[in-house]
């Protein structure tokens, strides 16, 4: 992959001095819509996601070509640059540049950057993510600025909440510049510390598996769950002495249904119990006890469906026909209402597994998934 980026740099601006790199998706295994409300998160890196090449130049122009977006390259300059309608994408790059200059770090040079992305569109598994600590990590080696990993993923989230406008917590970034080979990172979103835990699974298979539906609603759905947990701990945080959702117990739900509306409360009932499910998964998984993470991750669904409502047909569906073909343990990951699943099948099962699943899935939904066997992999990296 290395010598294909450095032959389409070649071609692009004339130039073979580029520096190659590399940035994973990543996959949430159990932890969902708790990083925001200050809560447990569990993710790993992924082997496939943003590679990008770049260089750097003798003036403030930034020159950016994308294999998916682009059909000739994207210039803006660093002292003039804002939000453009017209290359929605290029608002990640210029939002991570944002963020350093939030920071006081100041990019004196423009630069020349290649991309190219291999993570399936709309799959959920955080392209935003993938691309932001690629251009972090990319500008924090070109300039010598020494900037920590975890700073550096704040610097992506300021890109995602303040200059793009979504309103994600800190997983997606910290896990992609955090992960590691063969590992899981349980994250508290609250104080940023975090472990890594072996996450091999021997005669199990880590599967994601793409729903093949567009996730549409996405973004004003997330922004709309958040907007309904903040509503929550508003009310409940005088009274609890919180600061975050996740800091309330299960055994306290019972008196906190009385005091919130229907709808919000069952927002609360999903992220405490989220929270509970987390922390027995990563428990699980040190003990190696992988019918007790499975059992973790299909009650995960079942609380994104019932309580969070950000599931949908074809997550539901595709949960339900795996469980039903053999998986362990299945469950929605990323955003919701379509996107991915997660699921843990014994590799004995797995070819059958896979033709039960889709000639199932495609029976009901009228398309097929796609299958992907995944391992954890390294964070983002030069290659």
């Amino acid at each position: 992959m290395k010598q294909i980026l450095i032959e389409k740099f070649k071609k692009l601006y004339g130039r073979e001095d580029g520096t190659s790199y590399f940035s994973p998706a990543r996959v949430n295994l159990i932890g969902e819509y708790t990083d925001f409300n200050g809560g447990y998160v569990f993710p790993c890196g992924l082997a496939f996601g943003t590679y990008g090449i770049i260089g750097l130049r003798d003036d403030m122009i930034v020159r950016v070509y994308s294999d998916s977006f682009s059909k000739e390259p994207y210039v803006f300059e660093l002292e003039t640059f804002y939000k453009d309608e017209k290359a929605p994408w290029s608002d990640y790059i210029k939002g991570v540049i944002a963020g350093f200059y939030q920071k006081n770090y100041m990019l004196d040079k423009g630069f020349d950057l290649y991309i190219y992305g291999n993570m399936p569109a709309g799959a959920g598994l955080s392209s935003s993510a993938s691309l932001e600590m690629l251009i972090a990590v990319m500008i924090n080696d070109l300039f010598n600025y020494g900037i920590e990993k975890t700073d550096l993923a704040l610097i992506g989230q300021y890109a995602e909440n303040v200059y793009v406008g979504l309103n994600s917590g800190i997983m997606d970034q910290f896990a992609v510049v955090h992960a590691k080979k063969d590992q899981a990172l349980l994250l508290n979103t609250d104080t940023l510390q975090f472990e890594q835990i072996p996450f091999v699974l021997d005669e199990y298979q880590l599967m994601v598996i793409n729903t093949n539906k567009s996730r549409g609603l996405t973004e004003s759905k997330y922004n709309e769950r958040f907007s309904e947990c903040m509503t929550a701990l508003n009310i409940l945080k005088p009274l609890y002495q919180i600061n975050h959702l996740c800091e309330l117990k299960t055994k306290e739900l019972i008196y906190v249904e009385k005091l919130l509306d229907p709808t919000v409360f069952r927002r609360v009932r999903h992220v405490v119990t989220e929270q509970e499910r987390t922390i027995l998964s990563s428990k699980a998984l040190k003990e190696n006890n992988i019918e007790l993470f499975a059992k973790q991750m299909i009650g995960s669904h079942e609380s994104l469906r019932k309580d969070f409502e950000v599931t949908g047909k074809a997550l539901d569906t595709l949960v339900e026909v795996s469980l039903k073909a053999g998986a362990l343990g299945a469950r929605m990951t990323g955003a919701g209402f379509g996107g991915c699943i997660v699921a843990i099948v014994d590799k004995k099962i797995l070819k059958n597994f896979i033709e039960e699943t889709e000639k199932n899935y495609e029976s009901i939904m009228g398309f097929k998934p796609t299958f992907y066997t995944v391992k954890a992999k390294q964070g983002t990296h030069k290659i």
